[in-house]
């Protein structure tokens, strides 16, 4: 069977991330503390036992999601020897889930992934100020109506222009917009106007996948351009482009480009599907890409590895 394996993004944290891993397998416990290390931090700790407001903190949230995945990964191949870089027909990763996925597949090792994950929240978080943004989710509207809803709704009463635009085509009906909380209210309520089933804004802290994160776009750019990128040896479904992947350069710039780009999702599974994929088995916390591949095409199946569990379960599979 042909499968992708994706990498949640943010909102897929809670607390008690991955204490089943540590306390099941030393190879999920290696992943922990090399994450810990790298960031000079006990991150491992506030995903076992939060507190849930600092885990939810860009800054901590998109390291401790990449280490949850990576521990899978991890376990599967030490203690189920499913080497998923030679296994896998293609992989992708929603927003940070990117560098999930290229370090699972060697391409990035583990503790730069951290960093480079640490210093991303950081600046997504520091580029706009608090209050400033939003992010809203409009369910039940395709997106060319979303998207002519985010036009007309960064145009402001007095005619001056604000950033409204979509930030994540995530499945049919559920689309995400980003930009001015004004104009963000704005869009809310003219998706109520167009017959959305409801718009509600997110609880995020940074308007998300829009302009307005240029500041952090630059900061990626200049960590990333001393990092050295391996090939990875499948392609990966890039989130801006919704097309297949390899060439280092083009990862990097795909990396930074994704900061302010819109979340293809939808694209992306479909896109997957075209190449020959059967089965998207999601990999971390959480279950949000394998529902959301189940919307996108229902002869896809869609599943997630998250616990101990999971994974014996998928390896008595094969």
């Amino acid at each position: 069977m042909q499968r992708a394996f994706v990498f949640p993004g943010q909102g897929s944290q809670s607390v008690g991330m991955g204490r089943e891993l540590a306390d099941a397998f030393p190879a999920a416990r290696m992943v922990f503390e090399e994450v810990d290390d790298a960031l000079s931090q006990k991150l491992s700790h506030l995903m076992f036992e939060g507190p849930v407001e600092e885990l939810t903190l860009t800054e901590n949230a998109q390291p401790a999601l990449m280490a949850a995945s990576l521990a899978v990964v991890r376990v599967l191949e030490e203690e189920g020897g499913f080497l998923l870089f030679e296994k896998a027909n293609c992989v992708a990763g929603h927003s940070l889930g990117e560098y999930s996925a290229l370090a699972a597949l060697h391409t990035l090792n583990l503790a730069e992934t951290a960093r480079l994950l640490k210093k991303r929240g950081q600046a997504m978080q520091e580029a706009v100020p608090v209050g400033t943004g939003a992010m809203a989710a409009l369910l039940g509207l395709e997106l060319e109506k979303v998207q002519d809803i985010a036009e007309r709704a960064s145009v402001a009463d007095d005619g001056s222009r604000q950033i409204c635009t979509t930030a994540n085509d995530n499945a049919p009906g559920q689309i995400v917009v980003s930009g001015h909380k004004d104009a963000v209210e704005r869009a809310v309520n003219l998706a109520a106007e167009e017959g959305a089933k409801r718009s509600v804004l997110l609880p995020v802290s940074a308007p998300f996948h829009c302009p307005l994160m240029a500041p952090a776009a630059d900061v990626m750019a200049d960590a990333l351009a001393d990092v050295v990128f391996s090939v990875p040896s499948v392609p990966l479904i890039a989130n801006v482009t919704a097309a297949p992947v390899q060439e280092p350069e083009s990862l990097r710039r795909l990396l930074v480009e994704q900061v302010t780009g819109m979340v293809r999702w939808r694209e992306s599974v479909l896109a997957m599907k075209e190449a020959g994929v059967e089965s998207v088995v999601e990999l971390g916390t959480g279950k949000v890409l394998s529902g959301l591949t189940k919307r996108i095409d229902r002869e896809l199946r869609g599943s997630s590895i998250g616990t101990p569990q999971d994974i014996e379960a998928f390896l008595e599979s094969l």
